[in-house]
Formats: structure tokens, sequence, C-alpha cells
């Protein structure tokens, strides 16, 4: 990835929200981390103070950005005709959208990859010629054969690692499961391109595995969703086409340092969606991890951060982290950029109003991420036959989502529970549940509100 211009770079701004009050003997500390990133190359760029200006990129220009479009082509999409024409003239919709100058290439993927525009391993620049070009060569592909999404995601891959572009991102459909390839194939894949490029991936229809298409979001840091009737796929592939474009900075970095003595529990995203990063940690330095975040346009997102520090008495006070957003220097030879930091803090006192309040953030987030968590669980128990575990976890989730204003999740819920009394999660299953609704909570399940200020 360049570096940016004044002219071209977004401001960051970090603001924690927490309590940083703790009792005697208190030990955990909670904070949320709003990460907000405003004015990049299509809104103006506000120059960050002591940014030095790049040669390798251009004032007035928007971020370069290379795509590959994979298109799952495999046998069942014949099932009905209408959904490869659908899959087909979406993804034409979504190459009319590429920014001018942007490098793509269109993947057919079934048990094996091929790249089938514009061929033998390269990129093609996005013009009127070459869109029409790709577009007659989307018009040409046919259903046939297997699924192995792993050798789309290497081939995306190998294309997009060509490219010296500051934003790569992928596009996935699929409409069946990865029976093609073992599992660990898949996970492989995923391990070998996570933080290469980031990766929407959609499933259509109802024959798709959640887990799988989820998997794939969740570890390239892009987004998933269902799309139940084909015939709403260009209108889907628009928006997640628009989105990419709208990038401006990849590769930022949450990164922590932390004090002697201090033991990070978590780094969790939690909105716009809940997304647990505590695994993804690779070190910086001394007491300090970096934990990915992907590509950023103008929006803001929200994590939460839990540490636990040493015991201390009554009146002391101590750092407990300090969160940076870091651009690294794609050469290595110069210093990573701060973009913005903010710092989280522990006081212990014998007030017990000011040590057991809960900042209103900190609670509405815990509240975000048990919703996530309670509504796989719910769902994964009906599955299985577990009736009354499934009534209990999902009658929580309905009294979370009620509580919250989380409308959304709450008018998913109610396509697979009867709902009682929201208030105390009173529910009952309903004996009948269409198939689209229950894969569309379980895809859509991670998706949270923001507070309520």
């Amino acid at each position: 990835m360049a570096n940016f211009s004044k002219s071209n770079v977004p401001r960051f701004s970090v603001e924690v929200y927490q309590n940083e009050f703790l009792p005697e003997g208190g030990r955990e500390v909670n904070a949320i981390v709003t990460v907000t990133s405003t004015g990049g190359g299509t809104t103006g760029g506000v120059p960050l103070p002591g940014t030095a200006p790049s040669a390798a990129f251009t004032p007035g220009r928007a971020a370069d950005a290379a795509v590959v479009l994979m298109v799952d082509c495999s046998g069942s999409m014949d099932y009905p005709p209408t959904k490869m024409r659908n899959a087909r003239d979406a993804t034409a919709a979504a190459v009319d959208t590429l920014r001018e100058g942007t490098r793509f290439a269109v993947v057919a993927g079934t048990h094996v990859a091929r790249d089938v525009y514009p061929g033998n391993g390269r990129l093609a620049v996005a013009d009127a010629t070459t869109k029409a070009q790709a577009k007659e060569a989307l018009r040409r592909l046919s259903a046939g054969g297997g699924t192995a999404i792993g050798s789309w995601l290497r081939l995306a891959d190998r294309l997009l690692g060509a490219a010296d572009a500051d934003i790569r991102h992928g596009i996935l459909l699929t409409d069946g499961r990865n029976e093609h390839e073992a599992p660990e194939d898949l996970r492989a894949a995923l391990d070998a391109c996570a933080g290469r490029f980031t990766c929407d991936a959609r499933g259509v229809g109802t024959d798709w595995e959640v887990k799988e298409v989820t998997s794939v979001a969740s570890a390239l840091l892009g987004t998933a969703d269902i799309v139940a009737d084909p015939s709403h796929l260009a209108a889907d592939f628009t928006r997640m086409m628009e989105n990419a474009m709208g990038k401006e900075v990849a590769d930022v970095a949450l990164r922590l340092w932390t004090p002697v003595g201090v033991e990070i529990r978590f780094v969790k995203q939690v909105a716009p969606t809940v997304e647990d990063l505590t695994g993804r940690r690779t070190e910086a330095g001394p007491r300090a991890g970096d934990y990915p975040t992907g590509s950023w346009g103008d929006e803001s997102r929200d994590y939460h951060v839990c540490v636990r520090v040493p015991e201390a008495g009554i009146g002391r006070e101590m750092l407990a982290a300090r969160a940076s957003l870091i651009l690294p220097d794609p050469t290595g030879a110069a210093a990573p950029q701060v973009l913005s930091q903010g710092l989280v803090r522990a006081v212990w006192t014998d007030d017990m109003v000011a040590s057991t309040s809960i900042n209103p953030q900190v609670a509405h987030y815990t509240g975000q991420a048990e919703l996530a968590q309670v509504i796989q669980q719910g769902l994964d128990a009906r599955k299985s036959g577990d009736f009354d575990g499934a009534t209990a976890k999902l009658g929580r989730a309905v009294q979370l989502a009620s509580a919250s204003g989380n409308e959304e999740t709450a008018k998913l819920l109610s396509k697979v529970v009867d709902v009682v009394d929201a208030a105390t999660g009173t529910v009952r299953l309903k004996a009948k549940v269409a198939e689209a609704d229950e894969m569309t909570l379980e895809t859509r399940s991670t998706k949270t509100v923001r507070v309520k200020k």
C-alpha cells in the first residue's frame, strides 16, 4: 500500500469511553474505543498534522484499487436457470460500478478456478472498453462442475498480489456448499489470504452453508450476507462495489500498548458488526501488538478492549493501555504513521457509586456481543432438536434486541419465534420456519446498532 500525500490522507480520530474507577482489589478494565475516519480522497482530504507528502501518491486522485469478482459457476447455479443469469447480470452491474482506472478481473469458480477476464493471470484497467469486454465474457459463462471456494480465493490472491494497489478487494458469490475440497483446505486458503486482501461474501438462494460464507468474510475482514432471491443480486452487488470504491486507506491496524503487568483479555470489533480480533494480534515491539482493521472510507467503528491490571491501593491510578491507529510503511523502511490515539485509564477509589457505575457504551456493546452469541447458540440448539435450549437462548436474544433498540435483529427473530413478551424474553418457537428466514437471522446475527447517545 502506498503512503498518502497531505491532500489524500483521511483524518482518523480515536475516542475512548470507559468508567476508569475500580474498587479496592478491582482488576478488570473495559473501554469502548470509537474510531472515525473522515475526509478521504473522494471527499476533499483533511491533512494530518506532520504528514509528509509522498511521491508515490498523486495529490487529488482517489486511492488505487484492484478488485477480483469471483462468480460461482457450479452446476447448481442452473437450478433454476434464472440463478446463473442473475449472477451474470449482478456481476455486470458491479463491473459498471468500477471507478475508471481500477484494476479488475473476473474469476469463474467451480471445483477449479479460472480467470475468465482478462485472463492469463492479468488484471484489466477499468474503462469503457474493458468493462464492455468483461460483460461480454460474463455472458459466455455457463454452469457446470463442483465447488471449491479455497481455490477461488487463492487465484484471487495471485491476481491481486501482482497489483501495486492501495486497496485490494474481492467479491465472492456462491450458491452451494464447499463440497469439492476439505474444510482444512478452505481454512488454509483463508489463512494464506488473510491480511493480503479484503473480501465480501454472498450466499444466493438457500442451499449454501452459512458458516462457510461468514468464515470467508470474517477471515478477510469483509461483509457477509444472504441474497435469498436471486433477482436482488444486481442491487446488492452494486452496493458492495460502491462501498469498495469508497475505501481510501488499507492495512490500518489498531495498536495496543500496555504497561508491565497488564494482560489483554480480549479485543473485539463491536460495531457495525461483532468480530473477535483477539487471536489476530501480531507483535509490534515491547508490550505492543497490532490488531487488523482492514480498509477504511468515511466511516466509524467501535472496538471493545478489556484488560486486566495489577492490584493497587485506593487513590492510585495508572495508564492501563494506549490505543493507536497505525498505518504501516509498505516498504518497511520507515516507521509507521500514528494516525490517532487514545488512553485507557484505571483509578482505584473507595467511592462505591463511582466504582460500580457501568459506562453506557460498555454496557450496550457487551449486550450486543451477547446478542450475537445467543442467536448462534439458539439456532444451533434448534437444529440439534434441543427445543428448550433454543427457546431459552432465542428468548434472551429477543430481550437483548428489544432493550438495545436493535430493531432489524428483532424483526429477524420474529420470523423464527413468536414473541409473547419482549421485555422478559418470553417466546415460543415457531412450528414452521422458512429456511431463508433462519439463514438470514444466522448470517446477520453479528450486525449491531450503535449506542444510543
